[in-house]
Formats: C-alpha cells, structure tokens, sequence
C-alpha cells in the first residue's frame, strides 16, 4: 500500500509541477564551479533589459582571471521576466532548444537565476578554466532578440 502511494504522489509532482533544469547538480562545469558566498568575490553589476524590440545584458562582455570569483549582482531593469545561465555556448544552445519545447522550465541551478520585471538577484561563480564562456537568457526568443554575452577567462597572470 504505501509504495502505490509513494508511486501516485511522484506521478502527481511530475505531472503537475514545472520542468526543472539541473543542468550539473551543482559541481564543477567546464567553465568553472559554484563561488562561496562567504569568500571573498569581485562585485560585477549586469543589468538585464529590453528596447526598441531588442533584448540585452549590460554588460555583454565580462573578463576575469582564472581561479577569480565572481559575484554577479543581478538587475532586470526590463518590462517582463529575464534570466541568466552561464555555461558553455554548446550547453547554452542544447539548453534554449529543451525551453523552447518546455517554456515554462525553471532553473534551481548555481549558474542560473531568473528574474521578474524589476527585481534583483546574485549568483557567485568561481571561474577554474581559461577560455569564452556563454551567459545567455534561454526563455523562448530572448536570445534570439540579441540577450546573450561572452565571459572571458584569462590566465592568472594574464591582464584583464
């Protein structure tokens, strides 16, 4: 009896709740590895828009060191929901097919975070690996409408 039960209420929560995106579980990536808040972090402001029918984050273009965490703080300054999920471009791109089947797809992922018209977020982010990394909004059409932004990881004794 109790596993018929067990069985029904899983069924249930997987019918009826939002698709979850757990891209990694939470480890390490190739682009790098969930931050710890309580350590020290470089502060980088990115704002999240739309206008004259484009989308965008300001800034698009970020460059850090290796080994550097990053504390984004987040602003959708925009007129509806925005998000942000840094990956790999390849991640990014499967990522924005999957939503495009499942819109309304949310994200419990370190390297996302999903914000309503007006409001504010942060996500920190330790960057282990040299090279260009993606941070895009996958919700249906935003990327295609130019919100999408290039992280660039230097070597430690590279200049930024």
């Amino acid at each position: 009896m109790f596993s018929k039960i067990l069985f029904a209420t899983v069924a249930l929560a997987l019918v009826s709740g939002p698709a979850l995106a757990d891209a990694g579980h939470g480890g390490a990536r190739a682009y790098g590895e969930p931050g710890d808040a309580r350590k020290p972090a470089r502060t980088i402001a990115i704002t999240m828009r739309e206008s004259d029918g484009k989308m965008m984050f300001i800034p698009s273009k970020i460059e850090v060191r290796q080994g550097e965490q990053i504390k984004f703080v987040l602003r959708n300054n925009g007129e509806i929901d925005h998000e942000i999920v840094l990956a790999t471009l390849a991640e990014n791109l499967k990522h924005g097919a999957e939503m495009q089947k499942n819109p309304d797809m949310e994200h419990d992922d370190p390297n996302a975070r999903r914000l309503s018209p007006k409001k504010t977020g942060e996500m920190v982010w330790k960057f282990t690996k040299v090279g260009e990394f993606d941070f895009s909004c996958l919700i249906p059409g935003h990327r295609e409408a130019g919100m999408t932004g290039t992280i660039v990881v230097t070597t430690k004794t590279g200049a930024l």
